[in-house]
């Protein structure tokens, strides 16, 4: 197995008045092909700022983040959101679904902007994976929060990601539903050999993946 995703002496800081903030310092790791990663921590220790890097949604003030062999920071955000477009899958764990959209609509958004031509076929099939074939024709609105994530999770994967990144994925969710929707997360990233990167505050999410990465006050500890 080769290293789809590497981080190396990742640091970010801002301006907070007159002094520097640092919220990430010097973070180095590896993430192989088909792996999954649990980035945890208290809240403000760096978990979402890291992954957003991960992703190249943000620019660190050092260090260098590797996507499948690609230097992120080397690439202009036009290039890094290519890239995303064909590496990556997002769940957030707002749900980020659009609400003038059906179920069906938000799932084949990502393969229509790719200009995939069976998009609505794909859309369907993997609806049907997360349990929500009959619920095609429903807006956001008219679904429930764990039926929204798995909307979500359907939207995510239908593209086939090579790297799936999770934000909180059950930070919304009750305990019964979180776990449903971990469960479907993990099957599906198994199904399809997925990579998934995922910050989570849920103890039992993190212990489910292969490999966990703890921050404190933007270092690694763990």
């Amino acid at each position: 197995m080769s290293s789809i995703v590497q981080a190396v002496g990742l640091t970010k800081q801002v301006q907070s008045g007159d002094q520097p903030l640092v919220i990430l310092n010097e973070v180095s790791f590896e993430v192989e092909a088909g792996e999954s990663l649990a980035i945890v921590g208290a809240s403000g220790s760096g978990k979402s700022t890291l992954l957003g890097l991960l992703a190249g949604l943000d620019v660190p003030s050092s260090g260098s983040v590797s996507l499948n062999g690609t230097d992120l920071f080397k690439l202009d955000e036009d290039g890094r959101a290519r890239l995303r477009g064909e590496l990556a899958g997002f769940v957030f764990q707002s749900f980020q679904l659009l609400p003038a959209l059906n179920a069906l609509e938000n799932v084949m958004l990502p393969l229509e902007l790719a200009g995939v031509k069976e998009a609505r076929q794909r859309a369907e099939i993997s609806l049907q994976q997360v349990g929500l074939a009959a619920r095609a024709h429903h807006v956001p609105k008219h679904l429930s929060g764990g039926e929204q994530q798995r909307v979500a999770l359907a939207r995510a994967f239908v593209t086939r990601p090579k790297i799936l990144f999770a934000d909180e994925p059950t930070g919304n969710l009750d305990a019964a539903t979180g776990a449903q929707v971990i469960e479907l997360m993990l099957e599906l990233n198994r199904a399809q050999c997925t990579t998934l990167i995922l910050v989570t505050h849920d103890e039992n999410l993190a212990r489910r993946c292969g490999k966990q990465i703890r921050l404190a006050a933007g270092r690694v500890v763990q």
